[in-house]
């Protein structure tokens, strides 16, 4: 076995061995010695993807420190997760900085940095190893302790916000050989109903996005309703048609007078088809060739609604090479009307969905000065479709 390869997985038998609290500290210590680094950093992209914040030893060995926020717009961070590629950058002196993402299906995690006094081409591909391998590590820790979700939040997570939080998947983001999706969800103050969703199974990718009315731990109660009804139905096989009955009638005997818009999906990934219901949803932006237009659906009555209704599953047209970006309605409203989503989606056509999702939701952000009226939230799809050998075959999910 080659030196590096019992470098890689010496650090990962320690990190297992080692509390998971501890890994990261295990880590870096592997990496100094290993590397003769003189400093080892974790910089992990916060909840609004708008900063990264440094995790080091000195933020470890005291408690109470105050980890590092570096803005990612313009910075060499921000190059290293667009691209996905290692990058050398000047440090003091003659030592360099290297820098790896730290990513897990398409999960954009982090940043690996060290700083040496030595960069070769072989060094450089062994940090992008580690940094492959360290995001394993904390794919598998952050289950057993809060450390990572400490940082990632860079400002106050209210109660409604934290139950929010916690009815998203564990990743924002996941790639394999068919699509690339990434979400975003910016909280507004007093509001906390958006969520979104997705599975893949073995030949069917399956999304949501709703939008519960009413404010603060009232909203999130009620988006916990619509999730766990909606994910019930799913994990338990049933169509598409009786996910979006239960979602609705976890709200009519729980819901206490309330409602929430919302778009449930299945993308095949033989290339079967796409499908879709809309409860009373803002309609999806589609990208195809250049081009952006509105996917326009028929309207059913929002989730909740006290009246007879049953739930229409439309065909979706998908097609390889589309860009599908489902969004809820505070990602236009207020000052956020002013946003030209459409422009944008056609100015970031080549970056990876996780840039768009970041830039859709940076830019209403921005445009609501940080004070937003209601949860803004966006999905987007990059739709490659299969192969023609791949049809019919069982799907995996890449790294």
């Amino acid at each position: 076995m080659a030196d590096d390869q019992i470098g890689l997985a010496g650090m990962l038998t320690a990190a297992e061995d080692a509390a998971p609290m501890a890994s990261l500290d295990v880590v870096a210590r592997n990496l100094r010695d290993r590397f003769d680094a003189h400093r080892v950093s974790f910089l992990f992209v916060d909840l609004a993807g708008q900063q990264v914040v440094r995790i080091d030893e000195r933020v470890l060995a005291r408690a109470g420190r105050r980890a590092e926020r570096i803005p990612l717009d313009g910075s060499v961070y921000d190059q290293v997760l667009r691209t996905q590629k290692s990058v050398r950058a000047p440090d003091r002196g003659r030592e360099q900085r290297v820098l790896a993402p730290v990513t897990n299906r398409g999960d954009a995690i982090g940043v690996l940095e060290l700083t040496l006094a030595q960069v070769t081409e072989d060094v450089l591909e062994e940090v992008l190893e580690a940094a492959h391998a360290l995001a394993y590590i904390i794919v598998t820790d952050r289950r057993f302790t809060d450390l990572y979700h400490w940082g990632q939040r860079t400002t106050p997570v209210s109660l409604a916000s934290e139950i929010q939080r916690q009815l998203l998947p564990g990743a924002p983001s996941c790639e394999a050989a068919r699509f690339a999706l990434a979400s975003a969800l910016v909280p507004a103050a007093s509001v906390a109903g958006d969520t979104y969703d997705y599975s893949v199974d073995r030949d069917t990718l399956h999304l949501s996005i709703t939008d519960a009315m009413g404010h603060d731990v009232d909203a999130a109660l009620m988006a916990t309703l619509l999730v766990n009804a909606s994910r019930s139905a799913r994990r338990s096989g049933a169509d598409l048609k009786e996910q979006a009955r239960r979602t609705h009638q976890s709200l009519l005997d729980h819901g206490d007078h309330t409602f929430a818009t919302g778009q449930l999906v299945r993308i095949s990934l033989t290339g079967a088809g796409a499908r879709l219901v809309n409860a009373g949803h803002p309609w999806p932006l589609l990208l195809r060739d250049g081009t952006v237009n509105e996917v326009h659906l028929d309207i059913d009555l929002p989730f909740g609604i006290s009246a007879s209704t049953t739930y229409r599953v439309q065909n979706l047209d998908l097609r390889p090479g589309d860009r599908l970006v489902l969004y809820t309605d505070g990602m236009q409203e207020g000052r956020a009307r002013t946003v030209d989503l459409p422009a944008l989606i056609r100015d970031t056509a080549e970056e990876h969905p996780r840039e768009v999702a970041r830039r859709l939701t940076g830019a209403v952000a921005e445009a609501c000065g940080g004070q937003l009226i209601d949860d803004a939230t966006v999905m987007c799809l990059d739709w490659r479709g299969p192969r023609l050998e791949d049809r019919g075959t069982q799907v995996e999910v890449g790294g």
